[in-house]
């Protein structure tokens, strides 16, 4: 922490203070509406039934629940991470990074004052490649179902439907002539 000056500290701690506050209230102001999230859907809604919604009005209802536990869940880890840091304060390791013990930039703390980690060392927040868990039990489709079906059964895609029927001509087109077959007129 020598690397930070009095002022620069003080400036950090409001900071972080500021935005403890800031959560708390968030969570204080739509506390009951928090504590509905973890009800069942009937009850948050106040609906008695669902069956006389629309689905698309069942599906409105659970994706803005899930979105508010997202947010709720994001500001509350981001909660944890202040408290942390003012932990860190306290007992004189705030601003190394908690992988290697470098001194985190001035710039790195005041953008993100809660930060342990250097700029090397912090954790990816990138979504991982890693697929849902679900695949592992679904029963893969049968026969040539799936990526690369229509080049292996010959189909086309929109794209190639232009070029598949453009020889055949357009209402544009000259006419063409067309001539019967002998076997035809008998």
């Amino acid at each position: 922490m020598n690397h930070l000056n009095h002022e620069q500290l003080h400036t950090l701690k409001q900071m972080l203070l500021d935005e403890k506050k800031f959560l708390e209230n968030h969570f204080e102001a739509s506390g009951e509406k928090n504590a509905l999230l973890g009800d069942s859907l009937r009850v948050s809604t106040g609906e008695l039934s669902s069956v006389d919604n629309h689905p698309a009005d069942v599906g409105t209802e659970t994706f803005e629940r899930g979105r508010d536990l997202a947010v709720n869940e994001t500001l509350n880890d981001e909660l944890d991470q202040i408290s942390a840091a003012l932990d860190r304060m306290e007992k004189g390791t705030y601003g190394t990074c908690a992988e290697c013990g470098s001194e985190i930039p001035y710039k790195r703390l005041e953008a993100l004052p809660y930060t342990a980690y250097c700029v090397k060392h912090a954790p990816d927040k990138r979504l991982s490649g890693s697929r849902p868990v679900e695949e592992d039990v679904i029963t893969p489709p049968l026969g040539r179902a799936g990526v690369g079906r229509r080049k292996t059964d010959g189909r086309f895609d929109d794209a190639e439907a232009w070029e598949a029927v453009e020889d055949f001509g357009t209402a544009t087109s000259p006419v063409r002539s067309f001539k019967p077959d002998k076997d035809d007129d008998e």
